[in-house]
């Protein structure tokens, strides 16, 4: 592959990816000014931001998700909104309703929290089928209808929805078709013992709490101009094959993969998937100051992009075989361009 070589007439060029990186190494100092560690989580929200996709994170409770959400939040100058979501959270508690105005004898509408640059979707698998259905709209058309009148979402908009691996009772799992819409899926891990350290100095000094200054943010126009940028990565013929290679040996793994692991996938990634692993490629290169994408840029975030939209049947989870050993077999099977 010619790292030089785009198809893309509006290229990226060495000018725009050096002022990109600045505005990306900025907004990762104030991430960081924040949250101590949690590298791969504040890299799969960086990538989500530029891409403009979706996140759902899962770990368990305690690991600063809403505190990472809120700094990222801030840090790109955007508005951010919290749903702390119950069994019995409505629909319209999410994307607003239409109130009676006794005064002019009509309805007013009342937009939701939903219309907010950043939205945190906590514990997202414990409100109804019927309440997470209603993101669906917002996620991927980035508009909501209230009342038969169309609200577009703010932009950027990324919605980023957490969920518990423990206490299952009372939950709603997530269909596939609402798993699909989040461009990364997460797991965020313990901190080390040093930075678990670190976080109690954070504590102690109220660096948590204390806001950012102006000129430790960016503003809402440069996400935007981020946003823009990482289109024109371009991405070889030779990626997009390989990308390509991996989405569908992900359908029919007993023809690349062993067996005795293909015999666990029931669904593959969709081209979904492939749009996404070439979008959160080209986002990575973008951060890495690059105008083009490389086969490292494919793998980086592999897990991320894929564990979410390879579905394992119930013989996988019975002998505790996860979505990550099938995407490295099939990565270690689909030769590198």
């Amino acid at each position: 592959m010619n790292p030089t070589e785009n198809t893309n007439p509006n290229k990226l060029t060495e000018s725009e990816a050096g002022e990109a990186r600045v505005i990306i190494d900025k907004l990762s100092k104030a991430y960081a000014k924040k949250v101590v560690g949690q590298d791969e989580l504040r890299l799969s929200m960086v990538v989500a931001l530029i891409a403009g996709g979706h996140v759902l994170l899962e770990s368990v409770p305690g690991l600063a998700k809403t505190l990472a959400a809120k700094t990222l939040a801030e840090a790109a100058n955007g508005s951010f909104s919290r749903i702390q979501c119950t069994p019995d959270l409505l629909p319209s508690d999410i994307i607003g309703t239409q109130i009676y105005n006794y005064n002019s004898g009509d309805f007013d509408t009342k937009v939701g929290p939903v219309h907010a640059n950043f939205v945190l979707l906590d514990e997202i698998n414990r409100s109804s089928a019927k309440t997470q259905s209603a993101m669906l709209e917002a996620m991927q058309e980035h508009q909501v209808t209230v009342g038969g009148v169309l609200y577009k979402m703010p932009e950027p908009f990324i919605v980023l929805a957490t969920q518990n691996p423990i206490e299952q009772e009372g939950t709603y799992e997530l269909p596939e078709a609402q798993l699909d819409r989040f461009l990364l899926k997460e797991i965020v891990n313990y901190p080390s013992r040093d930075e678990e350290m670190q976080i109690l100095n954070y504590i102690l000094s109220g660096q948590t709490t204390a806001p950012l200054s102006e000129n430790e943010k960016i503003s809402i126009d440069e996400v935007k101009k981020l946003q823009t940028l990482a289109k024109k990565v371009a991405v070889d013929d030779s990626i997009k094959n390989y990308i390509v290679n991996i989405t569908t040996a992900s359908r029919n793994p007993r023809e690349l993969i062993d067996a005795s692991l293909a015999r666990y996938v029931e669904y593959g990634v969709s081209p979904r998937g492939a749009i996404a692993l070439m979008q959160v490629s080209q986002a990575l290169a973008l951060i890495d100051g690059r105008a083009y994408v490389t086969p490292d840029d494919v793998k980086r975030l592999r897990y991320a992009a894929l564990r979410h939209r390879i579905i394992l049947n119930f013989e996988a989870a019975a002998d505790e075989v996860h979505p990550e050993a099938i995407i490295d077999a099939i990565f270690n099977k689909i030769q590198t361009p």
